[in-house]
């Protein structure tokens, strides 16, 4: 039977030895959110850097982009000046069906550039179930396939890798002249570039050959009849040129907004997991410190 004076230092000793295996757990665990904090640092600090070399990629190609868009205005204004001065309109009837092309691109990382058209396609399709769908770029095609899969009707892919050109919008032209169906309306829908932080989906009017023709001031022009079918497929290639050159020049100013945004939230989860970093460092190095002084004091006594 142990004496009162042994009691006390037995109790002592065994809260001793109880107390490092306490400590060194918890150190274990803090090492390991230590190295959790760092490897989350190092891989925001990646996409940092990735996000801010699409920034610098992007603005390089808006300037591009822009001076196409500059350029391919004078093709589409002109042309909807001709249809302006001869007054044509769209015809409207029973029977008479409508054609929507949407404008998009193959690629991302862009806002919600792609899904603002799509939303006013839906719009439209919502008050007229009957129109057919020519989409460009996979984008728009993912999110009006979902929806109204059954109203697409050709689909081209490839779309906004460059800088878009005439000949690109020509062969996508003839493409939508081979359909089988005589469209009394063909309407394009794109963005249109508004400055360098704000875009609208817009429409324009590409015009049948039965609405040119029924113009009120179209004989002024004194085109023949025979040419009729080149001046609609040109004029189509047109204002395709335009609103697939504005569209790229919306998608890059987008496409930099994003990663600009992007990179400043980097930066600012960066500068959080950093005070955590050096706050959870800090604790670890205060506990070591009250080991060592425990554990001193204990070999003392």
């Amino acid at each position: 039977m142990l004496s009162r004076a042994a009691r006390p230092a037995l109790r002592a000793g065994a809260q001793s030895a109880a107390r490092p295996a306490t400590l060194n757990a918890t150190n274990a665990a803090t090492y390991a959110t230590l190295r959790e904090i760092e490897g989350r640092l190092k891989s925001i600090r990646n996409i940092e850097k990735i996000t801010k070399t699409m920034k610098i990629v992007a603005s390089t190609k808006l300037t591009r982009a822009q001076r196409a868009m500059t350029e391919s205005r004078k093709y589409g204004q002109t042309s909807n000046l001709v249809f302006e001065k001869a007054e044509t309109k769209p015809i409207e009837g029973e029977g008479k069906k409508t054609l929507i092309v949407v404008c998009s691109s193959d690629k991302g990382l862009c806002g919600g550039i792609h899904s603002g058209m799509s939303r006013k396609t839906r719009a439209i399709l919502a008050e007229k179930p009957d129109i057919d769908l020519v989409v460009l770029g996979e984008k728009c095609k993912a999110q009006l396939g979902r929806s109204n899969g059954k109203n697409m009707q050709l689909s081209f892919a490839g779309i906004g890798k460059d800088v878009p050109t005439f000949a690109d919008a020509q062969a996508i032209a003839d493409q939508i002249a081979l359909l089988p169906t005589d469209y009394a309306s063909v309407q394009i829908i794109y963005n249109k570039f508004i400055n360098a932080t704000s875009y609208d989906a817009t429409i324009i009017e590409a015009y049948s050959e039965e609405a040119i023709l029924n113009s009120p001031n179209f004989a002024a022009f004194e085109i023949d009849d025979e040419v009729l079918a080149n001046l609609r497929e040109y004029s189509l290639a047109n204002s395709l040129f335009w609103a697939l050159a504005e569209g790229h020049a919306c998608e890059q100013s987008a496409r930099r907004n994003a990663m600009d945004n992007a990179s400043k939230n980097a930066g600012d989860m960066i500068t959080r997991f950093q005070i955590l970093f050096n706050r959870t460092r800090q604790a670890v190095i205060t506990g070591e410190l009250v080991e060592i002084i425990t554990g001193a004091a204990a070999s003392e006594e």
